[in-house]
């Protein structure tokens, strides 16, 4: 209710106003009045009590407002903060914005205490905050904001929320068709948070879209309520996760105190929700301008379809499929009878392919981009057509590409887009015509194409869907959590645990001098594999720690031996797994969302290659087979050239099961790595595990 009534202000109070022009409580001042509400506005400074500032009398205080007093701006210096905010929640405000960066003046290298007191006023008086450190917000009826923005703002589908204020006012700025519902600048979020500001959002008729720029993640629980209501409702979440780096994780502390969200725990989160994740924020304009273009189309998205794109260049087609081919974008492979068609529209010696270079000396160049556009739109394999020129001003008042994309867009059962690849040299009146018609347009090779891909994905369904899982296991999980509270696994134990939860591994024994190893090994089979058991290796093949082949039992001492002297007695004797694709596969417990499951290129290609899936448990057989078909190690597990295709459908059950193991054990576990997964026609084998419980503690 607080919130509601902060955002929906009829009294909003000024505390800092002057007339100093240029000044923060001046341009506050001046968005006030721009308000479409027209609240009503009291000035209050202790300094120029009793005058009048644009015609409006200051008071000294808040507490000699007359009015009730909904909103509080703070315009004043982080030293005056604890007294605005105390008085403001004297005189009842439902909510306040604190536009400085809420630097303790006494301590000001650390204001982790500061921060915590203003946040305890707030919340002790039920009040909602912005910020600190933000530029404000812009409802429905209000601009509690302190810089000057384009007035007015127009108002429609887009909620935005933002840590950044300097991305607040761009995308507020921006020369696209962007209208909003709600805009906040959030900053800091001492005390009202990401989740709180998408709950009020999705509770408006007019949000059709929902833009996001994150450094954290706050309130973890309610925000997923709120990601999951947006899927449910098909209002979609485009989102902006920075700081995800390690130096960037550093910056976020260093410039708000936050503990910046890892890109792990960004991917499971968004990937379970369905929630579009972008690169930088040229791909967010471009994601949400399309997004929003495509519904407002009077036709739609056809499932199951791939793009279409139409251009005048064989070196920006040939640019388009290099693009579009790392991105994983695909192109629509056109019908016969499609083909048919543009071989009648092109000039002798064009091939008629998709992406077709239409550039000829033959048809006049609106009729020919009208028809090639219309023939590939009606074309059953294709879901979204570009018009893929640089949209650039022509000197000699030609207009045929806007024309062309007009007409096409007018007809066209599927949406269709300009996308421009050189958005310095955009003709502006041009994109403004189309934008203003309902059509896209995209500025820029890579965010333009990234765009169209999350067009397509959307259209396949909803990519949250992580399909049904079976409910916990309360004896397997308490008879684990039991052991694990006992101390460190044994090796036989942590396989013995994977085992419970259907994860297979190999014969195991674990040994502890070298008459025991060779006894193992002759009871498992030659031939065998020797590791060592220290308790501090998390890589032991860097060390020399794995010997694989052991044919005999003189084979077998002589490689104890060998790690005995280098590593210590402990040792895990295990039977050879037949070679197959090595995958890792694990549990991760991030700080902020808790344990995710991760699977990713395994064996010596684990640190060589960034190639990996992460989800939030509880993860389905359909997201699971998901993950394994996102990663680059896929076209191995179906069959390289020539190579066997692995058992698609136990990799995805080890994945299930692995997250049954999450659910279950997360709060008691700090990680497990299953390096390698060996994954061949025969199934899915743990050959090593690494457990790390919540103390720190390693098994291996």
């Amino acid at each position: 209710m607080s919130l509601e009534r902060m955002l929906e202000a009829r009294s909003v109070a000024l505390v800092g106003a002057t007339p100093r022009p240029g000044s923060l409580g001046m341009r506050a001042l001046t968005e006030l009045e721009r308000s479409p509400g027209r609240p009503s506005i009291h000035l209050v400074n202790p300094g120029r009590a009793g005058t009048a500032i644009a015609g409006r009398s200051v008071v000294a205080s808040l507490g000699e407002v007359a009015d009730e007093v909904d909103l509080v701006l703070a315009a004043v210096g982080d030293a005056s903060l604890e007294a605005v905010l105390t008085d403001a929640a004297r005189c009842g405000a439902a909510g306040a914005v604190v536009f400085g960066s809420a630097v303790d003046p006494v301590t000001p290298g650390d204001s982790r205490a500061f921060r915590a007191r203003l946040a305890a006023i707030a919340r002790d008086a039920g009040m909602a905050l912005c910020g600190g450190g933000c530029m404000g917000f812009v409802s429905q009826g209000l601009r509690a904001i302190g810089y000057l923005e384009r007035d007015p703002l127009a108002r429609g589908p887009v909620a935005l929320v933002t840590h950044s204020g300097s991305a607040f006012s761009a995308l507020l700025r921006a020369e696209r068709p962007f209208a909003w519902s709600l805009a906040v600048s959030s900053g800091q979020e001492l005390v009202t948070t990401t989740a709180d500001y998408l709950e009020y959002a999705l509770g408006l008729p007019e949000t059709g879209l929902v833009a996001l720029v994150a450094e954290t993640l706050r309130d973890v629980p309610r925000l997923r309520a709120a990601l999951e209501a947006a899927a449910e409702r098909d209002i979609p979440v485009v989102a902006l996760p920075v700081g995800t780096s390690e130096s960037g994780r550093a910056m976020v502390a260093a410039h708000s105190g936050a503990l910046a969200g890892g890109a792990a725990a960004f991917e499971a989160l968004f990937r379970a929700h369905g929630v579009v994740q972008v690169a930088d924020l040229a791909e967010l304009c471009d994601t949400v301008e399309l997004l929003l273009a495509a519904r407002r189309h009077r036709g739609s998205t056809r499932p199951g379809g791939a793009l279409a794109a139409v251009l005048d260049s064989g070196a920006e087609r040939a640019l388009l499929v290099d693009v579009a081919d790392e991105l994983g974008v695909p192109f629509a492979a056109v019908s016969p009878a499609t083909t048919a068609r543009l071989e009648e529209l092109l000039d002798p010696g064009l091939p008629a392919t998709n992406p077709l270079d239409v550039w000829g000396s033959g048809r006049s160049t609106e009729e020919l981009f009208t028809e090639t556009l219309l023939a590939l739109s009606r074309d059953a394999s294709v879901s979204v057509v570009a018009l893929a020129v640089d949209l650039v001003p022509e000197f000699d008042g030609d207009d045929s590409y806007r024309s062309a994309a007009l007409a096409v867009a007018a007809r066209s059962e599927v949406p269709v887009c300009v996308l421009s690849h050189v958005p310095s040299a955009l003709d502006r009146e041009a994109a403004a015509r189309l934008r203003a018609a309902g059509v896209a347009v995209l500025e820029g090779t890579r965010p333009g194409l990234a765009a169209l891909g999350h067009l397509l994905s959307r259209a396949e369904g909803s990519p949250g869907e992580r399909g049904r899982t079976p409910g916990p296991d309360a004896d397997r999980r308490e008879r684990w959590r039991a052991r694990l509270a006992d101390g460190p696994l044994r090796p036989d134990e942590a396989v013995a645990m994977l085992a419970d939860y259907g994860i297979a591994s190999p014969a195991t024994r674990v040994v502890g001098d070298e008459r025991a190893a060779v006894a193992a090994a002759a009871e498992i089979g030659f031939p065998v594999a020797l590791k060592t058991a220290a308790g501090d290796l998390a890589h032991k093949s860097e060390v020399g720690g794995v010997v694989l082949g052991l044919r005999d039992a003189d084979g077998v001492a002589a490689a104890y031996g060998d790690l005995c002297r280098r590593l210590g007695p402990a040792a895990v004797v295990c039977a050879m797994a037949p070679e197959g694709v090595e995958l890792s596969l694990g549990v991760l417990r991030d700080p902020l969302v808790g344990p995710l499951v991760v699977v990713g290129a395994g064996g010596v290609l684990v640190e060589l290659i960034a190639d990996r899936a992460v989800a939030l448990p509880p993860v389905g057989p359909e997201a699971a087979a998901t993950m394994v078909s996102g990663l680059r190690l896929a076209r191995l597990l179906e069959g390289f050239r020539g190579g066997p295709p692995a058992d698609l459908g136990a990799v995805a059950r080890a994945i299930t099961s692995m997250s049954a193991l999450a659910t279950e054990l997360g709060a008691d576990l700090s990680a497990v790595e299953v390096n390698p997964l060996s994954c061949g026609p025969s199934g899915a084998l743990a050959l090593d595990v690494l457990v790390e419980g919540r103390c720190a503690q390693k098994m291996t």
